[in-house]
């Protein structure tokens, strides 16, 4: 185990199990999202859950903007992590743009990443003439505008629209915070790198079966991204969940649980 790796990703192992199970949690988020739905996979599982550099408890210092200007830097991270624990054939669980990260590491290292849970996954997050992705460039440009100028004010029109959920619940406030304990020079520069990548010409290379998990209804990935990703990954099923929002993990914890169990057991 690479002590370095362990510290710069703020790595911890829980649960157990012969099979193992990566969590990667979303642009913004950290480790600590995984909680609602952690204590159903402890018992049979072992857990890894890990920070991306920036992010949580991570190591800010070895963030390079070089290497995380685009998402194979942090596609590297999660093999650096897997590899640093000695592991194999490892379930890689991965929210929002960690499902293209998790597919970046897995057609690279498809030794150690065997099955890919993609909860509300996106290709591409912008539109064009003939996909939806769900925000025009300008979107995206004044999302980027208004984290440089007031990154709290983001942070606070951000999770309730993301939650699709007033801002007074619990639950929306923790996202809120969660989003403003980021270092917000490097929030902005993943958000950058997150909106506008396209990796929708590395979805025919990837054979690594995959579970889709769409929301039904969802203000950051249109549920027609779901049915193209369908179409495009080949070894891939989609579960489109009878829920609202972005983060399903959080807001409709048991749905998500279910929906995981049914595919893993």
């Amino acid at each position: 185990m690479e002590k370095n790796i362990i510290k710069r990703n703020n790595v911890n192992v829980v649960g157990n199990g012969d099979k193992v199970l990566v969590f990667a949690h979303g642009f913004g988020c950290e480790q600590g999202m995984w909680r609602y739905i952690l204590p159903a996979f402890t018992h049979d599982y072992q857990v890894v859950l890990f920070d991306y550099v920036g992010s949580g408890n991570s190591d800010v210092s070895a963030y390079d903007p070089e290497k995380y200007n685009q998402l194979e830097g942090y596609a590297q991270d999660v093999i650096d992590v897997i590899e640093s624990l000695a592991l194999s054939d490892v379930t890689f669980v991965g929210h929002s743009v960690s499902s293209m990260i998790g597919l970046l590491a897995a057609n690279a290292r498809p030794d150690l990443i065997t099955d890919l849970i993609m909860i509300g996954p996106s290709p591409c997050y912008l539109n064009t003439t003939d996909y939806q992705g769900g925000f025009d460039e300008a979107d995206i440009t004044d999302m980027l505008e208004m984290m440089e100028m007031n990154f709290e004010g983001w942070a606070s029109y951000m999770a309730p629209m993301a939650m699709e959920a007033s801002p007074d619940e619990e639950k929306v406030r923790d996202l809120e915070s969660t989003f403003v304990s980021n270092e917000p020079g490097i929030a902005r520069q993943f958000a950058e790198v997150t909106f506008f990548s396209d990796y929708r010409h590395i979805l025919p290379e990837s054979d690594v079966k995959t579970l889709i998990l769409q929301c039904a209804q969802d203000s950051i990935v249109p549920v027609e991204v779901g049915y193209y990703l369908k179409d495009h990954l080949k070894n891939s099923e989609l579960f489109v969940m009878e829920t609202k929002g972005h983060y399903p993990h959080i807001s409709q914890p048991e749905k998500t649980i279910e929906a995981i169990r049914a595919y893993i057991d």
